[in-house]
């Protein structure tokens, strides 16, 4: 016991150490995007606000944090401040794919895969005033519904880490088109139309313009769908793994033109076609599915079957590799099991720095948040991955179903939210109490105020409503 309150005690000092060391580096490189430096300084309050033990992220929150009388600061920050939103961007993308090439060098872990893993999350919005809000579906909430939807792109080193290295949000052909919307939504003026898939499209160019190669790029079926996107990674000589609907027409060697689920039910019917291999290591153990691949009149092009052992569920990849790269069914199973951690970048993303609690309405404003949430997640994504083999002392997995447990069972590795909690507990001070309030009678008076204009508003609505009856 007493050796492994040293071990925890010694991860806990590490650990803080080393993210605190990486976000002032991070801050540091974010400098030149900034026109002045009060804004660079209110960038990093915000960074650590989102990175604190916050109960809710939004402008208030972040501004008592910071220790400022009023959330100005912060609304300046995100509205009106001027700086380069996507070069600050692309800062937090090079920072977090070199730290976590570095840890996979530091781990010996190079040979593995990287992934470009593609997908979009979506954030509800109350109203129509917000930029790009639209009743639509939204993965969050699992239905239609009033919101935001973002396209990310998240850069994955198979077994050393993951984080998101870019974002675009998705905004409708209607509000671009109409310049009144545009103008509330406060909207680019060279802003066009761009489906989802061209969103993909422009943050892997973005990517690979900053010298970033994935040996492949992953994604779910609005991504596989996309002809457009296709053809982009064709061209790049960018190997793919994308999931594609049942539906999804294959042309064959023999010239003959069949859905996925047609191919399947014609080619496969063998068993010994099938073979159970895992979709890579969870958090509760191996991720086992029956997989088969059908060649297609391309040689470099496959569709990747997978079943679930119990229900028999069956999902599709159409595959690509170039010419003269490694093409093995192996290899193509090792990619289509490395997407999921997107999703997992997106539960941190909302659960610990508020990526889904932007209460901002303006396009840039939106931005904005995304590109500092994503840095605080590479801040500590980057801590995570160089400290993984350091403070991972979990015992031996089992080789026996009645194998008795290990006296000692160790423990996992700091993680993301560790971290991030690790962190904050270490980092924030508590308010002083002039400043706490003081926080409380601005509160109560600007709530005061806005109940009063409801009020009034609400009077002239129901005047109207009796001039109608």
């Amino acid at each position: 016991m007493t050796s492994t309150s040293s071990e925890a005690a010694a991860a806990v000092r590490i650990g803080a150490g080393l993210a605190l060391q990486k976000r002032s580096e991070l801050l540091a490189l974010l400098r030149p995007c900034f026109a002045r430096v009060e804004p660079w300084l209110q960038a990093g309050g915000y960074t650590a606000a989102v990175m604190s033990e916050l109960p809710e992220v939004n402008g208030w929150s972040i501004a008592r944090h910071a220790g400022d009388r009023r959330p100005d600061k912060t609304q300046r920050l995100l509205n009106h401040a001027s700086w380069d939103t996507f070069a600050a961007m692309a800062v937090v993308r090079r920072f977090a794919a070199a730290g976590l090439e570095e840890a996979a060098r530091r781990g010996r872990r190079r040979r593995g895969l990287v992934i470009g893993a593609i997908d979009e999350t979506g954030q509800e919005k109350a109203g129509e005033a917000t930029a790009g809000v639209k009743r639509q579906y939204l993965g969050c909430a699992g239905r239609v519904a009033n919101g935001i939807n973002t396209v990310h792109l998240a850069y994955v080193r198979e077994k050393t880490g993951h984080a998101l290295i870019g974002g675009r949000q998705w905004i409708p052909r209607e509000h671009i088109e109409d310049p009144v919307k545009s103008l509330v939504m406060g909207l680019p003026p060279d802003l066009g139309f761009r489906t989802k898939g061209q969103l993909a499209i422009d943050l892997c160019a973005e990517a690979y313009a900053d010298g970033i190669r994935f040996d492949f790029a992953c994604g779910d079926e609005v991504y596989g769908s996309c002809t457009q996107l296709r053809e982009f990674f064709e061209a790049s000589r960018q190997a793919y793994v994308l999931r594609v609907p049942s539906n999804f027409t294959l042309t064959l060697a023999a010239g003959t033109k069949l859905t996925c689920a047609e191919a399947v039910r014609a080619l496969l019917k063998d068993k010994r076609r099938w073979e159970v291999r895992s979709a890579g290591n969870g958090s509760k153990g191996e991720r086992w599915y029956a997989w088969a691949w059908i060649a297609t009149a391309s040689p470099r092009h496959h569709l990747l079957a997978r079943r679930h052992l119990k229900t028999g569920e069956l999902a599709f990849c159409y595959c690509y590799v170039p010419e003269g790269q490694l093409l093995t069914k192996a290899r193509l199973i090792r990619a289509a099991g490395l997407r999921w951690p997107v999703e997992e970048d997106f539960e941190f993303g909302k659960d610990c720095f508020g990526l889904d609690q932007c209460q901002a309405r303006l396009y840039t404003a939106i931005a904005r948040h995304v590109v500092l949430v994503m840095a605080a997640l590479a801040i500590c994504a980057v801590t995570a991955a160089m400290l993984k083999d350091r403070t991972d002392t979990q015992a031996p997995p089992p080789v026996r179903a009645d194998q008795p447990p290990p006296a000692e069972p160790g423990m996992i590795p700091l993680t993301i939210p560790e971290i991030k909690r690790l962190l904050a507990a270490l980092t924030t001070r508590p308010l002083p109490r002039w400043l706490v309030i003081h926080w409380d009678a601005w509160t109560r008076r600007h709530q005061a105020r806005s109940r009063w204009f409801h009020k009034r508003a609400r009077l002239t609505r129901d005047a109207e409503i009796a001039l109608v009856s």
